[in-house]
């Protein structure tokens, strides 16, 4: 499923047309020309397929998630054309962000908007019985966890209301959920997709057990129930159908949905968009704005320099580490290579994120918006080296733990570590900063490790491991969700 269809949309577009042809006086006297609502759908398999469709077409909004949870961390600054490029951006970068941030506003929106259609379908998914219901529910329960695993990260108690549609006035009455609570929905809805889900999906891009068993570990080790990850994530890898592939082309085209992708988030280049709804890009959009400013050269095509990595990202690795140079771009050195040219950004560092720079391509439309770059949203690696660590950190077993750190670092080309305890904490959490440098991971492992106000600078503790509820949402509730601490 590289493309997915904006059928949703489309029937929330009839449901409009539906009420605005009964507004004249002899309304009662006509046949009704459009009977296709909320409440009389789900007639079909057709029609929860469509309503499955829907819920994931959200996740391609969702790469405001990893531009902007990368910018917030010590891997990059925000760049783009000067400091008035996307404030949003900048004041994220800068740690001096408000409740009033147009990008955050889209975090929350956005993701909000994956959990309410997972919770419409989920809200009638005893309407119609047919063979492979089950199968879509798992899928829909996955990305309903898969958005809420993100609002919490972002948010922390965000409100929830099980399997039903939030309506208005809801805000004034449903409240924000404990963090615990959320956290135990996120892992019902996984439990669910990891018992009725097979490791192979019916199409490319679906969820798979295998998505919903990383998902699920990741939720226990964000909580730091390292026993608990520590079972799921071994589990998938002794039994899982996944392996560490060619690094010098995992974040190329012919390295997407390899067999080292447990999920990814599929883009295609082939339908436009414009800024006035960057969300109805079926391109991903943070491509394009980590490109190069006015880039003319071979591979590559322009973008707005924005999520530039820093010299110390750069730094980290050694020369023989292959991942260094098919990670992060130099920049000095590609044009003294290859005669490119390019412009200096705000910020500008000299180095770009090459896991997701935009390549030369056949998109259409605005091409900045629509870069056909699959985001790969969880690895294998990333799975052995959170497994590596709740083994570590919970005590279990250093010889595993190393195993697991040792498959991740051979791949890179280096040498393995034979450290136990504290020693081997330190060097499984710079591994992590190495292998998934520029995916968005950085800030919250920081966060949810306790070292953010040691590394990220204008970061305040007590305050900054969270975001602003948007100022909106907190007016909309007239009291009833309270924001976040220091906003």
């Amino acid at each position: 499923m590289k493309r997915y269809n904006n059928i949703f949309n489309k029937m929330l577009l009839l449901l409009l047309l539906a009420f605005s042809f009964g507004c004249s006086e002899d309304y009662l006297e006509k046949t009704e020309e459009y009977n296709i609502d909320s409440e009389n759908y789900f007639n079909s398999e057709e029609d929860y397929y469509n309503a499955l469709i829907g819920v994931y077409d959200i996740l391609q909004s969702t790469y405001v998630n990893v531009l902007l949870g990368e910018i917030a961390s010590d891997n990059t600054l925000s760049g783009g054309e000067s400091a008035n490029d996307v404030i949003g951006f900048q004041q994220v970068d800068e740690m001096t962000h408000t409740p009033v941030n147009d990008n955050l506003d889209d975090v929350w929106d956005w993701n909000f908007a994956g959990v309410q259609r997972a919770n419409y379908v989920l809200e009638f998914q005893d309407k119609t019985d047919f063979e492979g219901l089950e199968m879509i529910i798992a899928e829909v329960r996955f990305l309903r966890a898969y958005f809420t695993f993100e609002l919490v990260k972002w948010f922390g108690p965000i409100p929830i209301k099980g399997d039903e549609r939030f309506v208005l006035g809801d805000e004034n009455s449903v409240p924000r959920a404990s963090t615990e609570e959320v956290y135990a929905q996120i892992e019902s809805d996984l439990q669910f997709a990891i018992e009725n889900l097979n490791y192979t999906a019916p199409e490319t891009g679906r969820a798979t057990k295998g998505a919903a068993m990383a998902l699920l570990g990741k939720a226990h080790l964000y909580q730091e129930e390292f026993d608990e990850a520590a079972n799921v994530l071994t589990d998938l890898i002794e039994n899982g159908p996944y392996a560490l592939a060619d690094f010098d082309t995992l974040f190329l085209q012919e390295g997407e949905n390899n067999e080292e992708s447990v999920f990814e988030v599929q883009y295609t280049g082939e339908e436009g968009a414009g800024f006035g709804c960057l969300q109805c890009s079926e391109g991903n959009v943070a491509v394009g704005f980590q490109g190069i400013r006015n880039y003319s050269g071979p591979v590559f095509e322009p973008g707005f320099s924005f999520n530039v990595p820093t010299q110390e990202a750069y730094d980290l690795f050694t020369e023989d580490d292959i991942r260094r140079d098919l990670s992060i771009l130099d920049i000095e050195a590609w044009a003294a290579e290859t005669g490119a040219t390019y412009a200096e950004g705000y910020k500008h560092t000299g180095y770009f994120n090459r896991k997701y720079l935009p390549r030369e391509n056949d998109n259409v439309g605005d091409a900045n918006l629509t870069q056909p770059n699959n985001y790969r949203s969880i690895r294998y690696a990333d799975v052995l080296l959170m497994a590596a660590e709740a083994l570590n950190r919970g005590g279990i077993d250093d010889s595993e733990a190393r195993t697991y750190l040792n498959e991740v670092r051979e791949r890179a080309g280096l040498d393995g570590v034979d450290a136990a305890g504290n020693a081997l904490t330190e060097i499984i959490y710079e591994e992590r900063r190495k292998e998934l440098v520029g995916e968005g991971h950085r800030f919250f492992d920081l966060v949810r490790t306790g070292r953010a106000a040691d590394n990220i600078e204008g970061f305040t503790a007590g305050k900054n491991e969270l975001f602003p509820i948007p100022l909106e949402e907190i007016e909309f509730s007239q009291g009833n969700w309270e924001q976040n601490p220091g906003y």
